[in-house]
């Protein structure tokens, strides 16, 4: 069989599985593609399309304050989005609105306005990582307990490599 043959086991509309290692590494970034779509699943604890684009710039604050990051501000916002700044001053003005978000002085600083989470926004993160945990159980419904596991941790040591680079 040729590479442009079809494969007589594959029924149509199937994909067939990436058979070398430069197949498989190639579809990496379709699949990451797919990944923040799938957050829409209609699984326990719904998101809206709406308070998934807010989570963006929500967990970036989160993220800050469980941390060592530092303070947020819009600034920091479009850096870490790599939007433009009004792109993310409109971002997080939604958030404000919608009640998520809240703008202080900074204690470092007092000219300069920083970010911090309100309790409504705490909590939208809260169901939303209930919302993750169950789409994640959902979709590997079907995986062996020790394959999830291990997607997870490889999945969370792409994350800390990929943090580890905006550091740099």
């Amino acid at each position: 069989m040729t590479k442009h043959e079809p494969d007589a086991k594959r029924g149509p509309g199937e994909k067939r599985e990436p058979r070398t290692a430069d197949e498989l590494l190639d579809a990496v970034g379709p699949a990451f593609g797919k990944l923040r779509r799938a957050s829409l699943l209609d699984v326990e604890n719904p998101i809206s399309q709406k308070d998934l684009s807010r989570t963006l710039v929500l967990n970036i604050v989160l993220e800050a304050e469980q941390g060592d990051a530092g303070e947020v501000t819009v600034g920091a916002v479009a850096d870490y989005l790599s939007v433009d700044p009004s792109v993310a001053s409109r971002m997080v003005s939604d958030c404000i609105s919608a009640g998520h978000l809240i703008r202080a002085a900074s204690q470092q600083d007092g000219r300069r306005t920083v970010l911090h989470l309100s309790p409504e926004g705490r909590e939208l993160m809260a169901r939303f990582r209930r919302h993750q945990r169950s789409a994640f159980e959902y979709i590997t419904a079907d995986w062996a307990d020790d394959e999830r596991l291990e997607f997870a941790r490889l999945m969370l040591k792409y994350s800390d490599s990929l943090a580890a680079l905006r550091r740099r």
